[in-house]
């Protein structure tokens, strides 16, 4: 029987969930996948695959990649590529500076050190949301189960909804708690459909303050020599 290779394993703590993960480096037959999943350019296929991914190199017991929220998946991806394949990416981007009337299009390049990229959580807006005197309700953050179940609607608006309900823990009257896993789904959003503008405009406030990816570069266009500035946010910004 031939020799097994030792594979190096590393930890992390994910930012959100604070939860402590010891894990091991993609394999070559994991990143192949990987890759054709990126290159059919079918999401349904490319969650599945990260999902899978981070699963069978997960050492840590009891780890349940769906319910970890979004952006401490991604934080977890972006460092597992960073063991396994290189802690660099190479980036490119088009200066959209105009010179003369008309946009340079220069090509520019930029090396980012994967490790180097933090979540962005400045700006997060309590979860416990006032809706009326009496009536609040308290949100979490989309885990990544959201992600293959947003696949599933091919109506925007049926789309919110539905992701507006799962991600609301409990509503509070004043006297009473309601567990929204303790209802039917439905009935989550149903309530959801009823809000006025300004109370849906207060859990919109939440979801656009959620901490995301971000990375801050600075290139200067070697056609024109125009200055760029840029943020550089969400996972697929960085590598897919």
């Amino acid at each position: 029987m031939l020799p097994k290779l030792d594979a190096p394993t590393y930890r992390i703590e994910l930012p959100l969930s604070k939860m402590k993960i010891e894990f091991r480096p993609f394999y070559v037959k994991e990143q192949r996948n990987l890759l054709m999943a990126v290159e059919s350019g079918d999401s349904e296929t490319i969650q599945k695959s990260v999902h899978d991914i981070l699963s069978n190199c997960t050492i840590t017991s009891n780890v349940n990649i769906d319910s970890l929220p979004i952006v401490d998946v991604e934080y977890y991806f972006i460092n597992l590529r960073a063991r396994s394949v290189s802690e660099i990416v190479e980036t490119r981007y088009r200066c959209n500076n105009e010179v003369d009337g008309k946009k340079c299009n220069g090509i520019m390049e930029k090396d980012i050190n994967l490790l180097d990229v933090k979540v962005e959580k400045d700006s997060i807006i309590d979860s416990l949301i006032q809706l009326t005197d009496t009536i609040s309700i308290k949100l979490r953050y989309p885990d990544f189960s959201y992600v293959g179940d947003s696949l599933k609607y091919d109506n925007v608006n049926e789309l919110t909804f539905n992701m507006i309900a799962k991600s609301i823990e409990y509503i509070y009257d004043g006297e009473q708690y309601y567990y929204t896993k303790e209802v039917p789904m439905q009935e989550t959003v149903e309530f959801v459909e009823q809000l006025s503008q300004s109370q849906f405009e207060k859990i919109e406030a939440f979801f656009s303050s959620l901490p995301k990816l971000q990375q801050s570069i600075e290139m200067d266009c070697k056609k024109c020599g125009y200055h760029h500035k840029i943020d550089v946010e969400g996972l697929e910004s960085f590598f897919i």
